[in-house]
Parts: structure tokens; C-alpha cells; sequence
């Protein structure tokens, strides 16, 4: 008699007949209906988050003409991240996800639809904007911290790596397609950038409704009090030595150079660039990172970790010091691609080295208002060299080599 294979799976009785029970089919990452929903609506809300941050401080210098002003708008939004990042991160573990993200979208398209109107109207002013940029920069937060805590609900675990890597993807292509859009779209008219993102993250919200998965995990044991978590996470990180280390040298890193948009854009205007042209300036940085995500597997097959971040370290100072000698905006985008090919590598520091972007903006626009782009690049090039000594002979990377 002959063998029969027996298909993978178990076997089990119901009354006096046996019935086979098969392993559950893997859902692949792009049938799972609410991921889809979720990437779609955040690639198209990321894409007009990117046309607007191109238009802002474009249209705070034709409103004010100064370094120094554009430079303390950017800080305006960038400083609630580095103000309640830690506790927004553990109030969005309390509230409810999805109607955090839903209510901030909703915020956001409200508040950067307000400078179309005024723009309109012909009533914007310097306070309209800062305004704007701080209340977007605070629903940013939040928005960001709900999306990435919510991802392991959306998705199983199997697809969970998956879906980070497309994030990273999402955020790579928007840095691309954003700024290019932001450039055409500001020069045919100046509220046009605005009102596009506004309607990017009504797009956003309307994608979020109709997902069905709640976004919040059940919670075994009662929450700690909020200033003991923030304080667990804070302990952790010091007790890290190698962690810590990398984290401060990420951040700064980020801190001289937290302004390079707005050096970029007055470099640019300096050479008569186009808004499109500018845009297209941009698009260059977007190119270098989803290069660099390219790179990031090969690079950590034939080189340790230790020298990677060595490596990337210099790449940064040095490829933003060619930027000073950019002497048209082809140069300039070339410049700014090489030196995001290394962001992939200090992304999951992203979180402290943004944190330090408010006073790098401020202090970036004041340089710019008193000795000009070049110069700002040169001194904002030096504590980038030291730092990148450090990193050489520390002790941290020493075993990593």
C-alpha cells in the first residue's frame, strides 16, 4: 500500500469524525486594511507637512526680510517637542490613541488654514504665524507619539518590522516629494502651500475614522504616576552609558546645524534661486536619506557599529562644510543630499536630537542676521569637528570598532 504525505497541521476529533486544523494563513503587510489606511493617510499628510515647512520660513522672510525672525518661528514649533515629549509620551499611553491623533490632525488643519485666510483677507501678521507654529508644533508632538505607539495594535507582530521600515520609507519619499511640491506651489501663490497642508491632514482624519482596530493595548496593572514613568525612562537612559553617549553626541550634532533649512533657503535666495529651485534643494536631502537607508544593511555587514558611527560622524561635519562652498543651488543640493545619507544611522535618536533643534534655530537665525550664510556654516562647522574628535577617541566606541 502506498504512503500518503499528510499535509502540515493537526488533527483533532469533533463527535466520531477527525478534522484536520491548518496553521492560519499570514496576512502580508499590504492586505492588512487598517495599515493601509494609516500609511496612505500619513503619506499624504507627511507630503503637506513638507510643503508647508518650505513655505514657512519662505514666507516669514518675504514678510519680514530677517534671518533672525525666521529663525525664532522654526524654534516656535520645534520647542513644545523639546518641552512635553517626555510628558506627552506617557500621557498618550493614558488617553485614547486614535481620538488624540484625530483631534490633533483636525488642530493642524485648522491652524495652518487660518494663514490662506488671513493671506486672503490681507490681515497676516508675524504674531498670526508664530502662533500657528507653536500650536502645530504641539499637536505635532502628540500626533507623533500616538502614531508610533499605536503601530503594534495596527499590525501583527510578524509585520511589525515590516511597518517600521515602510514609516521610514514614508518619511524618506515625503522629504522628496514635499519640499519639490512646496516650491511650485509657493510660487504660483503664497497661501497655496498652506492650504494644501490643511487639507493633507483632513485627508489624515479621514483616513483614521475608518480604521477599525482600537489603538490602544489593555493594561494589565494600574499606570504608575506620570512623573515616576518619565523618571524610569530617564534612569534608564543614564544607566546606558553607550546609549547615553550616542544620544548626547547625536544631539549635538543636530544642534549646530538645526537651522540648516533656513541657511539653505537665504544661501539660495543669495543666488537668486527660484522657490522651485530651493524646493528642488531640498528634494536633494530627501534623495540622501532613502540613500542612506539603502546603505545602512551593507555598511553593518562589513563594519562594526563603533565605526559606522565614527564614520557618519565625519561624513555629517564634513559634508556640511561643503555647503560653504556650494556657489550655485545645483552644489547646494548636491552638498545637502551627502549629508543626509547618514540621518538613517542616527534615527533612532531622533527623539533627542530634535529636542535640541529650538535653540539651534534661534541661534542660527540670529547668526544669519549678523554675519551672514557662509560664515554662519563655517562657525556651526566647528563644534561639529570637535565632536567628531570625540567620537574618534571615546572609549564608548573604542570596543565597538
Amino acid at each position: 500500500m502506498s504512503q500518503v504525505q499528510e499535509v502540515p497541521g493537526t488533527v483533532g476529533k469533533v463527535g466520531n469524525r477527525e478534522e484536520a486544523t491548518f496553521p492560519e494563513k499570514r496576512v502580508t503587510l499590504w492586505r492588512n486594511r487598517d495599515y493601509m489606511l494609516l500609511w496612505s493617510g500619513q503619506m499624504v499628510s507627511s507630503i503637506g507637512t513638507r510643503v508647508s515647512m518650505l513655505a514657512f520660513p519662505l514666507l516669514v522672510l518675504a514678510i519680514t526680510h530677517s534671518p533672525a525672525q525666521a529663525g525664532l518661528i522654526a524654534a516656535l514649533r520645534g520647542l513644545p517637542y523639546a518641552l512635553f515629549i517626555l510628558p506627552a509620551g506617557a500621557l498618550v499611553d493614558r488617553w485614547d490613541r486614535k481620538r488624540v491623533m484625530i483631534l490633533c490632525d483636525t488642530g493642524r488643519a485648522l491652524a495652518l488654514g487660518s494663514i490662506p485666510v488671513a493671506l486672503v483677507l490681507g490681515h497676516l501678521t508675524i504674531i498670526q504665524l508664530a502662533i500657528v507654529s507653536l500650536v502645530e508644533g504641539t499637536l505635532f508632538t502628540f500626533f507623533g507619539l500616538a502614531e508610533t505607539a499605536c503601530l503594534p495594535q495596527v499590525v501583527t507582530k510578524e509585520q511589525l518590522p515590516g511597518a517600521a521600515a515602510q514609516n521610514m520609507v514614508l518619511d524618506s519619499v515625503s522629504g522628496m516629494i514635499g519640499p519639490s511640491f512646496g516650491g511650485i506651489l509657493y510660487g504660483i501663490g503664497r497661501a497655496i502651500p498652506f492650504l494644501t497642508d490643511a487639507i493633507s491632514y483632513g485627508i489624515s482624519v479621514l483616513s483614521l475614522f475608518f480604521i477599525k482596530k482600537q489603538f490602544q493595548e489593555e493594561r494589565d496593572a494600574k499606570p504608575i504616576h506620570l512623573w515616576a514613568e518619565i523618571g524610569e525612562g530617564l534612569t534608564w537612559l543614564w544607566r546606558a552609558p553607550v546609549i547615553r553617549f550616542i544620544a548626547l553626541l547625536t544631539g549635538g550634532l543636530i544642534l549646530p546645524v538645526s537651522g540648516y533649512a533656513l541657511i539653505l533657503i537665504v544661501m539660495a535666495q543669495g543666488q537668486h534661486a527660484s522657490s522651485f529651485a530651493i524646493g528642488l534643494i531640498f528634494a536633494g536631502a530627501g534623495i540622501g536619506s532613502i540613500v542612506g537607508a539603502f546603505l545602512v544593511t551593507p555598511l553593518q555587514r562589513h563594519f562594526r557599529f563603533g565605526q559606522l558611527m565614527i564614520g557618519a560622524t565625519w561624513l555629517w561635519a564634513l559634508t556640511w562644510l561643503l555647503i560653504a562652498f556650494a556657489t550655485n543651488p545645483l552644489l547646494l543640493g548636491i552638498a545637502t543630499g551627502l549629508s543626509f545619507i547618514v540621518v538613517p544611522i542616527y534615527i533612532v535618536f531622533r527623539l533627542i536630537a530634535f529636542g535640541s533643534e529650538p535653540v539651534g534655530l534661534a541661534i542660527t537665525g540670529l547668526l544669519l542676521q549678523a554675519i551672514g550664510p557662509v560664515p554662519t556654516v563655517l562657525v556651526t562647522f566647528a563644534p561639529q569637528a570637535v565632536l567628531a574628535v570625540i567620537a574618534t577617541v571615546s572609549k564608548h566606541f573604542r570596543g565597538e570598532r
